[in-house]
This record gives C-alpha cells, sequence and structure tokens, in this order.
C-alpha cells in the first residue's frame, strides 16, 4: 500500500478517537497518582486498548502498574512508550499524562499499519519515570529483548526530534552527632546540621569547577527536631547528572569528598549510600529522529533542529535506549516561558494547545511506525544503533 496513503489513514484515526483520547488525558490529568501506584491510569489505558484489540499484560517485570499491550505477532516490533506518573503537590506538571495517552493512541492508530505491511506494535506501560525509574526494572528483566524501535514523546514548550538526557545517580547521605542543649551545652554536642550546612557549601563551591553539562543538586530531608537542640541527625538526598558514564563516576567521588570533608570538620559520622537505579545517558537514533521530524513537520509544525545542549534532565528512557534504537522527542504545548515540573505547566497539559499536541504526538508516532515497517528502513536505524 501507498506509504502516503498510510499516513492520511492513521491520521485519520487518531482523529475518529479524538474524544475518547481526550477524555483519557483529562481523566489521568485529574487523578494524578504518584510513581509505582498509578492503579487508575494503567486501568484506564489497558481496558482501552483491550476494547481496542490489544492483548495486554498486566503487571509485567514485578510492577503492579507496567503493562504490555501487543497487536500483531511478527517482527518488526516497534514500541510505542507510555509513562503516566505525577510529581509530589505538582501532578501532572511533567505532562505524563499526555505522554501516556499519545502512546496509547498511536498504538490504536497503526494497528491497519500491522496489517497492511505486517510487524507488531507494543504499547509499553513504564511507570515510576520521576525518580523511580520503572524502565529500569522493565530493561533487567528483558522487556525489550524483542523489541526493534522503541519510541516515546514528551510535552514541552519547543518541537525537538528528539533530546539528550544525563546519566544520573542517587546519593542517600545522612549525618550523625550528639544532642544536647543548644543554649547551656552547645559544647557537648555534635551538630549534625552544621555537618550537612557544610557539604551543601562544598557542593556549591564544586559547582564552579565542573563541566557544563553536569548538575548536582539536592534537598535536606530532615535538619533536626527542635532549635534548641543540637541537631543529632541530618539527611539529604542528591542527584548528580553528567553526560557520559565516565564523568558521573569522576564526579560522584568529588561529591562524596565533599561529604567525607564535612564529617571530618564537623565530628559528626557519616553514612551513605548511593542508590543501585543509575539512569543511563540517552543513545540517540538520529535516523528515527530524522524520520519523527519529516512527519510532525507534515502536520504543520515547525520543529528545531536537535541540539546536544538541549534536554539536560534524565530519564529512564536512557536505559532503554542502550538496548534498542530509541528517540526522545518534545511537542510544544506552552509558550517558552511556562516552566517544566510548574502547575502552570499542568494545567497546559489539558488546555486547547495540550490536547493538540497529544494528537499530533499520537499522529506523529503512527506516521513514523508507518516509515519503520517500510523495507530497508529498520536496517539503517539498526546499523547506526550498532555504529554508536
Amino acid at each position: 500500500m501507498d506509504i502516503e496513503r498510510l499516513k492520511l489513514e492513521v491520521k485519520q484515526t487518531v482523529e475518529s478517537h479524538k474524544r475518547q483520547i481526550i477524555q483519557l488525558s483529562v481523566n489521568i490529568h485529574d487523578n494524578p497518582e504518584l510513581g509505582f501506584k498509578e492503579d487508575r491510569a494503567a486501568a484506564w489505558l489497558t481496558n482501552y486498548l483491550e476494547d481496542n484489540g490489544f492483548h495486554v499484560e498486566r503487571g509485567i517485570a514485578g510492577l503492579p502498574t507496567a503493562f504490555r499491550a501487543t497487536y500483531g505477532q511478527e517482527s518488526p516490533r516497534v514500541a510505542l512508550l507510555a509513562e503516566y506518573d505525577a510529581l509530589p503537590k505538582v501532578g501532572h506538571g511533567c505532562g505524563h499524562n499526555i505522554i501516556g495517552v499519545s502512546a496509547v493512541g498511536a498504538g490504536v492508530a497503526s494497528k491497519h499499519t500491522v496489517d497492511q505491511l505486517g510487524g507488531s506494535i507494543m504499547v509499553m506501560g513504564t511507570p515510576g519515570e520521576e525518580v523511580l525509574g520503572g524502565k529500569i526494572d522493565l530493561v533487567k528483566a528483558g522487556a525489550f529483548a524483542e523489541v526493534d524501535v522503541a519510541m516515546i514523546v514528551h510535552p514541552d514548550t519547543s518541537n525537538m526530534p528528539t533530546q539528550n538526557a544525563l546519566a544520573a545517580s542517587t546519593l542517600e547521605a545522612e549525618f550523625f552527632g550528639r544532642p544536647a542543649h543548644a543554649a547551656s551545652q552547645p559544647h557537648k554536642g555534635i551538630n549534625a546540621l552544621d555537618a550537612m550546612v557544610l557539604a551543601f557549601n562544598a557542593i556549591n563551591s564544586l559547582r564552579q569547577h565542573i563541566r557544563g553539562d553536569a548538575r548536582i543538586h539536592g534537598i535536606i530531608t530532615d535538619g533536626g527536631e527542635a532549635p534548641n537542640i543540637v541537631p543529632a541527625h541530618s539527611a539529604a538526598t542528591f542527584l548528580v547528572r553528567a553526560l557520559d558514564g565516565d564523568y558521573l563516576a569522576e564526579l560522584k567521588d568529588r561529591v562524596l569528598h565533599c561529604f567525607k570533608g564535612a564529617a571530618m570538620a564537623s565530628g559528626a559520622r557519616l553514612e551513605y549510600s548511593w542508590k543501585n537505579r543509575p539512569y543511563a545517558p540517552m543513545k540517540n537514533n538520529m535516523n528515527l529522529a530524522g524520520l519523527f521530524k519529516q512527519n510532525l513537520e507534515s502536520l504543520g509544525r515547525t520543529v528545531d533542529d536537535f541540539d546536544h545542549r538541549s534536554g539536560l534532565g534524565s530519564t529512564d528512557m536512557g536505559n532503554v535506549s542502550q538496548v534498542v534504537p530509541s528517540i526522545h522527542p518534545t511537542i510544544a504545548i506552552a509558550p517558552r516561558e511556562v516552566l517544566l515540573h510548574s502547575p502552570e505547566f499542568a494545567t497546559a497539559t489539558v488546555s486547547e494547545a495540550g490536547h493538540n499536541g497529544l494528537l499530533d504526538a499520537a499522529k506523529a508516532m503512527a506516521m513514523t511506525v508507518v516509515d519503520i515497517l517500510q523495507p530497508g528502513t529498520l536496517d539503517e536505524i539498526r546499523q547506526e544503533f550498532r555504529d554508536s
């Protein structure tokens, strides 16, 4: 079948499901759920896929809110990744309602493509992207072992064919001191909060001397119990990020020295642990990104060229990109001055612009599936992946 005719049909299919798709996004937005607790969102998405002819497996990789929904049984296998977890207090300030539903919409629209060209389409439900890294579990469990290509579209303030993501590691640090009356006997105490403040100041000094594509940031999660008691305990969580794994390892050592130095200076005892769930950097497949860009532009959107300096956050999509050719494009739903992870961005996800972004993301992914299933296209994508 003619490729342009197939692309027209997938666009028409998305339009025919417009009312249901938008309502799914609104439902998830209005009922935000934190990572690994997305029971309603996962149920709404899987029920919709099941109603539209997909075979659904729930609770994959030992994650109750993860799922795999498949249409077709042949190779190539194209995975469209869904996220649906929210942020604490902010709700869907990262737009995961759009991410999850656009994948579902694109999956349903791709059924006819699979019927005509073969292959299979897979909508993969990946919970807990924010900090918890559900895709890390899915990768370790082999959920992507038979996947040939993976895509996910993130709402943003610009249209990009893909974006970078930093490798990231989480540090949990605690200082243990000695309590004492802060007025009458301060000399008998060891101040664990002072130790944490020293560590923060050391990290602030370190920031001047790290690469521009690296990030260090954290919060104090415990700073004492009362102002008249010398704090005997303090705790913090830090994220250390870098564009590549080697520099991340170097940076982790330098950050840890800040904490060890604070322990020596204050006399407090340091305990720490690096979470065994590092986020990998994004390995972008530019052949695949080029196809997505052409399709998004055909929908009337102006798409910025890929900028290796953009998108300096972290995502567990990076872990997926290390094992299967992947892209992580963005679609504009708000003006550039609106910040991600803000209440304003959460509101934008259910605005008219948000709904248009949702539909265009679904269309562009489904159109890219048409391209991927053309003879020879996957060979070029795979070759780039191997060469990189």
